[in-house]
């Protein structure tokens, strides 16, 4: 008999993903239905290459900056379940998406514990938290 090794946390489930904070990852958001796997949460897995991980509130000057980089997240693509962003959505962003508009200054509000600590390979846990939303 031959076992195969996976990943998991020894009782035959995988790990519950967790925020930059170390907490449970919580949700982002279900109106609009964000997350790369449409589930609200800002979580990620080897499908998403995009590494959708920064929980975010969208607002104009943000989208403006996104859709001159390359990234129009305002207009709706329903082949993609996506209805297109308005000023208070919140949305699960591509972190070096965030980590452009941190450089670019346009970086957007973050909720902490609903990012993905995935997020910290790209920026700092003190470049988010002077971004945050929630109280920390």
């Amino acid at each position: 008999m031959s076992f195969t090794k996976t990943n998991g946390n020894g009782n035959g489930h995988a790990p519950k993903p967790k925020n930059v904070l170390g907490g449970p990852l919580e949700s982002c958001c279900t109106d609009p239905m964000t997350g790369f796997y449409r589930d609200g949460y800002c979580r990620t897995g080897v499908d998403d290459t995009g590494r959708h991980t920064v929980c975010i509130e969208a607002t104009d000057e943000f989208l403006a900056f996104s859709k001159a980089v390359g990234n129009d997240l305002s207009t709706p693509m329903p082949q993609y379940q996506f209805p297109g962003l308005v000023a208070g959505d919140k949305w699960c962003l591509c972190m070096l998406r965030w980590r452009e508009a941190l450089h670019a200054d346009m970086a957007p509000r973050v909720y902490l514990r609903a990012t993905h600590e995935a997020a910290l390979t790209v920026v700092t846990l003190e470049d988010l938290k002077r971004h945050a939303t929630d109280d920390e």
